[in-house]
């Protein structure tokens, strides 16, 4: 009679992938201990199978365009609700050889995850590129309108030749194809890539600045009107990255 393998044995096999034989002996197993981790592996594979499911679903308008050979950058912007700092957009060039099944909307992404994506991201996509508005601009053309010109700009600053985009509920002043959809940071994994991409340097520019102007809570609030933020401006006043033309901003104008 063979000796059963020991519940570490059998917890290290499913971590690294068991064979069909494997599950279909632990399945025949009767300790408590091997069945809970056969449970475990199950939710694990179900929760993997519906993420893939997902991502395949999201691929649906870059596949479009793959299948008649056009090449299509996803476009997203972050920052509009911001009292402070600017509007920052990106554009992604994706190919089929994309696999990255956690890539989503970035507001439905934790931050440590959004962090660790970011570098693979970078390393797994065909390009990308950034467009960056300051909150001057924003005041001077108003935010929706910066929204749109961070996005051309991203779009111009990518290096690959494109036949067209996919964009977040928006277009954008270019002599090239755009389809519009709605909420499509969480339909599109070029626009969630993007989208991603975007929030985190974002982040990282509010980081900086947060050094540059203590007090208002930069690097945790990314210049939302957090009660942090606000009694900041309550003792200290605008600085020269807050949005005046944004309430309440404006009514601390002297």
């Amino acid at each position: 009679m063979n000796q059963k393998q020991t519940l570490k044995v059998i917890q290290a096999a499913l971590k690294t992938g068991p064979t069909a034989a494997d599950l279909a002996c632990w399945e025949q197993d009767d300790r408590l201990g091997v069945q809970k981790l056969l449970a475990t592996y199950r939710r694990q594979q179900a929760k993997l199978t519906a993420q893939r499911d997902a991502f395949e679903a999201r691929l649906v308008f870059e596949r479009e365009k793959w299948a008649v050979n056009q090449v299509v950058a996803g476009v997203d912007e972050v920052g509009r609700g911001p009292l402070a700092g600017p509007v920052v957009a990106c554009a992604v060039v994706i190919d089929e050889t994309f696999n990255l099944i956690a890539v989503h909307d970035s507001k439905q992404i934790r931050s440590g995850v959004r962090t660790q994506l970011d570098e693979q991201i970078k390393a797994s996509v065909v390009d990308y590129a950034f467009g960056i508005v300051s909150a001057a601009m924003i005041d001077e053309i108003n935010i929706y309108a910066a929204s749109r010109v961070a996005m051309k700009l991203a779009v111009e600053g990518l290096k690959t030749p494109i036949d067209g985009l996919l964009i977040d509920a928006m277009t954008v002043d270019l002599e090239l194809p755009q389809e519009k959809l709605i909420k499509g940071d969480d339909r599109s994994i070029s626009i969630g890539a993007a989208s991603i991409l975007a929030k985190n340097y974002r982040d990282q520019i509010m980081a900086e600045y947060d050094q540059q102007y203590p007090g208002y809570g930069f690097a945790q609030n990314a210049g939302y009107g957090t009660p942090t933020h606000l009694a900041g401006l309550a003792q200290s006043g605008i600085t020269p990255i807050h949005r005046k033309s944004f309430a309440p901003v404006k009514n601390f104008l002297a």
